[in-house]
């Protein structure tokens, strides 16, 4: 990948892992076109946002089959062919889950499921092809080598151009290239994970796996589903504010679970490196994010096109070195089995003191 400049704008375009897909460092997610989750955007404010984007120079668009229940992909499909921007657009969108209770194939990863969401979502895009295809999540029962030969069909059909996975656990990632590689088929692109200041887990394994193989790492929710973006006050063990975390406070989704102490803690240092470097915290969060190892684009979401402006305003500096430090060692995963195992000092035991090429981000101490 490119090596990543200090001041960097939305159309500085970075190749995705190894393929020859040239990306926005901050790709527009779409999951907020469309009011019927109760939060999101009417057609008219979500029109707004997509120009603005590609105004400031973005070129890649995420979305999925489920969101706003199709109606994202309707906008989105719209607006596209409204501005004559398709082929300037890299279009990528996800399939999984399921569209019918009733019918047991009508969600899952199987080749009857992809294809029927793929002809769905190519109707709604008002499109022949899609960019890159997203597994949404691992379903736990299709036999990984139909998926990636499935996926490669529709490759060489020029169905889809690449394909990439979302929310999969690392060793399946693994054995998806493995298999690619050995058969012949078609490589993964990308990977698509929750990754943000108060979420790193996937540096344990997602983020070694990306670097080893060349494949390009898409966060999503690089701002904790809004909690980094300053707009909400810690209460008792709990939290206040308008936004999507307060929407879905009684939700047993963990993805809006994220006010605890230890984000808190978080969200106190990340608020006081934003006062040093006079910016918003939000911008300060996705400074980060852009930073991090084997990361191409994280993906951003804006309900107005003044969110959407002051979130692309945050590649265009620097965060100091030190402040960067005190960020890192707050937000750190903990050092848990078997991790404990490789630490430096431990590793000195089977290597006779030989020093490791390099250190990944959560062997350095608190």
């Amino acid at each position: 990948m490119t090596d990543k400049k200090t001041h960097r704008s939305v159309s500085d375009y970075y190749l995705l892992g190894k393929t020859g897909l040239r990306v926005s460092p901050l790709c527009l997610g779409t999951m907020t076109f469309g009011t019927e989750w109760g939060f999101g955007s009417d057609a008219a404010t979500a029109r707004a946002v997509f120009v603005r984007y590609l105004e400031a120079g973005g070129n890649f668009v995420d979305t999925a089959d489920g969101y706003t229940n199709g109606h994202s992909e309707e906008l989105l499909g719209q607006f596209i062919a409204e501005t004559g921007s398709r082929d300037r657009v890299v279009l990528a969108t996800k399939f999984t889950f399921n569209s019918d209770p009733a019918n047991p194939n009508g969600g899952g990863n199987g080749r009857k499921n992809i294809y029927r969401a793929l002809e769905g979502s190519l109707r709604r895009l008002k499109t022949d092809t899609i960019d890159l295809y997203w597994l949404h999540v691992w379903d736990g029962v299709t036999p990984l080598a139909e998926v990636v030969a499935t996926l490669s069909d529709l490759v060489k059909a020029g169905k889809i151009r690449h394909y990439g996975l979302s929310d999969t656990p690392a060793w399946y990632l693994t054995r998806a290239e493995t298999v690619a590689e050995l058969r012949g088929l078609e490589p993964v692109a990308a990977l698509q994970l929750e990754y943000s200041l108060i979420e790193r887990n996937i540096e344990r394994e997602h983020v070694p796996a990306a670097l080893a193989m060349n494949i390009g790492i898409c966060p999503w929710s690089p701002l904790g589903s809004g909690l980094l973006s300053g707009k909400y006050r810690r209460s008792g063990t709990s939290g206040e504010g308008e936004g999507r975390l307060q929407t879905m406070k009684s939700s047993t989704n963990a993805v809006f679970q994220k006010f605890t102490p230890r984000n808190w803690q978080v969200v106190e240092v990340l608020q006081e490196v934003a006062a040093k470097v006079e910016r918003p915290a939000a911008q300060v969060a996705l400074n980060w994010i852009t930073k991090r190892p084997a990361v191409t684009s994280s993906i951003i979401g804006a309900t107005s096109v003044r969110q959407l402006d002051e979130n692309l305003g945050a590649l265009d500096f620097e965060i100091p070195a030190e402040l960067s430090a005190k960020l890192d060692a707050v937000s750190r995963p903990e050092l848990v089995f078997p991790y404990t195992f490789f630490h430096p000092s431990r590793l000195a035991l089977v290597t006779g003191g030989m020093q490791i090429a390099a250190e990944p981000p959560w062997f350095r101490e608190r």
